[in-house]
């Protein structure tokens, strides 16, 4: 395993040559352009797994390979990764590892697929959902895996879960000898950095370690990060030998909509990148005794409450927030919170995606709808930190600033050097200028 540098050299780090010379304990497997069209400036977008594909997978060869993924590793031609994997005789895939939702996406918010033999390519799917380093590593030895390769569609928001399930697969993979193989994909809302920093103590499922909310990476860089950043203090310390299969022809500023690629969910809730856009902030909403869309056709644009009125949406409008309208809405949840009752409130309309700002704007929505009485903070049966919200925003300073009365400009604000921090350690790693 190659040694890594001290956490006081990475910090340094921030060049113009950082971009591109890779870590120690890091390899970038790059493609040259291509300029075949499809993609942002006439470039074709090609996935790190259609990278590997085409090159016969051979960063998998002679490997014994263990899948993390989820409906989302998919090939261009709309092929699961471990479908094509397992059709080639000289790979040897030993198992395939499940997050929430499952292996093949049949597990709803909370859940994930039990162990079982896949159908299509007779491999052993192990449900990882929930496991720590330590169990994943329990997983990994019973598979027999020598590599792990990582293949998950995010959309670049701290408490989306599966960034964390990548983290625990890198600490186990280090901590049994084996390396890690990230094929990369185009984070759909881009390289903007916003939100407050997670806190140590509010260390949950939803928001393991401290990154900023929106952290604008992919899944390769923040892999990258993971490696330079947080690997290092985390147990026994020391860095996993990492490889990133990069995507071909992205730019940062190329949305999800732009790229060419089909969108696959990567959770039943986020059906489209709209989704992605608005989930970014609307997320903080599961924290309240809102609907945050759970239920509709639209979760995480449509958010509202049988308590609200109309009053809701001119409100927001009139505060004439960056590329955002509010059309004011009604809505039946079919499951979650207010499951069969009308709620009113607002669908929300990215008008600009390059000057909308999903963090501040959920913000300003939260300060809204405390207005009305019937408004409050979601509790679960933590007794020690017994709000949602401040897991979701990784501490209690978001909800007692609001409850405080703190302004907008004073709540985003309060994390604004928090971010610029971030943005500069996080420079060492990016691969896409």
């Amino acid at each position: 395993m190659t040694r890594t540098p001290s956490r006081r050299f990475l910090m340094a780090g921030g060049t113009a040559a950082a971009f591109a010379t890779p870590l120690l304990g890091h390899t970038a497997i790059a493609a040259p352009p291509d300029r075949s069209g499809g993609g942002h400036g006439g470039r074709r977008v090609t996935p790190g797994a259609d990278v590997a594909a085409a090159e016969g997978w051979r960063v998998l060869r002679g490997r014994k390979v263990g899948v993390v993924s989820n409906p989302t590793g998919v090939l261009r031609d709309a092929r699961h990764v471990v479908d094509s994997m397992a059709e080639r005789d000289e790979l040897h895939i030993v198992g395939v590892f499940g997050p929430e939702h499952g292996f093949r996406g049949s597990a709803q918010a909370g859940d994930s697929e039990p162990e079982f033999e896949d159908p299509r390519t007779g491999l052993t799917v192990y449900d990882a959902y929930g496991a720590d380093a330590a169990k994943m590593a329990a997983l990994f030895r019973k598979a027999g895996v020598d590599t792990v390769v990582f293949d998950i569609q995010d959309v670049g928001v701290r408490f989306y879960t599966y960034i964390w399930t990548m983290y625990h697969a890198m600490v186990a993979a280090r901590d049994i000898g084996a390396a890690f193989v990230v094929l990369d994909r185009p984070n759909p809302i881009g390289r903007r950095a916003d939100g407050p920093l997670l806190t140590p103590e509010y260390a949950s499922g939803v928001g393991l370690k401290p990154i900023i909310q929106q952290h604008g990476m992919t899944v390769g860089e923040l892999a990258r990060y993971f490696n330079g950043e947080l690997l290092p203090v985390d147990g026994d310390g020391g860095a996993v030998e990492l490889e990133v299969v990069q995507v071909r022809g992205w730019s940062p500023r190329t949305t999800a909509q732009h790229t060419g690629l089909p969108w696959v969910p990567p959770s039943p809730n986020m059906p489209t990148p709209d989704t992605a856009t608005a989930y970014a902030g609307t997320g903080y909403f599961e924290g309240t005794n809102l609907s945050e869309g759970r239920g509709t056709t639209q979760p995480f644009q449509f958010v509202g409450a049988p308590y609200l009125d109309y009053h809701y949406s001119d409100r927001l409008n009139a505060l004439r927030l960056p590329g955002v309208r509010f059309r004011e809405g009604y809505f039946v949840p079919t499951f979650s919170k207010h499951e069969g009752k009308t709620c009113a409130g607002v669908q929300l309309l990215v008008t600009d995606p390059e000057r909308y700002e999903a963090v501040p704007t959920a913000v300003a929505m939260l300060r809204e709808a405390m207005r009305y009485d019937d408004f409050a903070w979601r509790k679960d049966p933590d007794t020690k930190r017994p709000y949602w919200i401040d897991k979701l925003s990784g501490s209690p300073r978001l909800r007692k600033m609001l409850d405080a009365g703190a302004s907008l400009d004073e709540v985003t604000g309060s994390w604004r050097r928090e971010v610029r921090d971030f943005e500069r350690t996080r420079r060492r790693y990016l691969l896409y200028r």
